[in-house]
């Protein structure tokens, strides 16, 4: 794990010299990955503190363990207020990256998909109320500790952050990573989880799976053409969990991978080992 440390200096005036003493203290935190638009840090304390991010309290594990994320648009510095178990309190800050992001246009999509029907719109809000439900899912498991493996083989095909344009008509950014492979391909686990929803037709994605990583971290696999794997099950890393498909508001058949903490969207594609040449 790569520990970032600050040294935090504190001036003593002397009556009797001109010189100054500093008195250096480390901050009790470690911390793992980069402050960026879309990116996930993991992070330790001393066992019994407590964190806050932007003046938001942040959960920690019994170990001190905890796991916090950035959106699309998130811009200026992100500040960490801890508590130590003995009452210190401590502080840091970390600018968070900016990114600049691409522009796709997508030709060809049924029009009531771009703008859905007035008859579907109550459809759409459940949909979405089970989805949110989901990712409200705050269980005890540390799976997203473990590094991510690739869900499918093939083509990446759309991007994190893009801003996509449907018939020429601008709508929101993308927040998933698109791999493209035929109808039928066998998506694995990219971590260890377990199945908290699967829908074999939302009205936008389609067949959509959910997969609880712990701590507010989620994965949503969408447009699939089924699932091998029902709410409530356990699954572990690399096992078979869903077939891509082409259902929902697509053009193709893809796997479209959302990664979230809470509410917060991730780019899943920052958490991965570089794809392989025959990929």
């Amino acid at each position: 794990m790569r520990v970032l440390r600050k040294e935090l200096s504190v001036k003593f005036p002397l009556l009797v010299s001109i010189f100054l003493l500093f008195s250096a203290q480390t901050l009790a935190i470690e911390l793992n990955g980069e402050f960026i638009q879309g990116g996930m840090v993991t992070g330790k304390l001393p066992p019994g503190s407590q964190l806050s991010l932007d003046g938001n309290p942040v959960k920690i594990s019994a170990e001190g363990i905890f796991v916090i994320g950035f959106g699309r648009d998130d811009t200026g510095e992100a500040e960490l207020k801890w508590t130590l178990p003995g009452g210190e309190k401590q502080q840091t800050s970390y600018k968070i990256k900016q990114r600049e992001y691409n522009i796709q246009y997508v030709e060809g999509v049924e029009q009531k998909y771009v703008s859905p029907p007035e008859e579907v719109l109550e459809r759409i809000r459940d949909d979405n109320r089970q989805v949110a439900a989901a990712r409200k899912t705050d269980s005890d498991r540390k799976d997203f500790l473990t590094p991510l493996i690739w869900p499918v083989d093939g083509p990446i095909s759309g991007v994190y952050g893009s801003q996509r344009y449907f018939n020429g008509e601008p709508k929101r950014p993308h927040f998933g990573l698109d791999i493209a492979a035929p109808t039928g391909t066998i998506i694995v686990a990219p971590a260890d989880g377990v199945i908290t929803l699967w829908h074999p037709d939302m009205y936008y994605s389609g067949g959509t799976l959910l997969m609880d990583h712990g701590y507010g971290i989620s994965s949503t696999f969408i447009h699939l053409s089924g699932s091998l794997v029902k709410a409530g099950d356990v699954v572990k890393q690399g096992q078979p969990i869903a077939k891509v498909g082409a259902t929902g508001r697509v053009t193709g058949a893809h796997l479209d991978w959302r990664i979230n903490w809470f509410k917060v969207r991730l780019d899943p594609q920052l958490l991965l080992p570089p794809k392989s040449s025959e990929q």
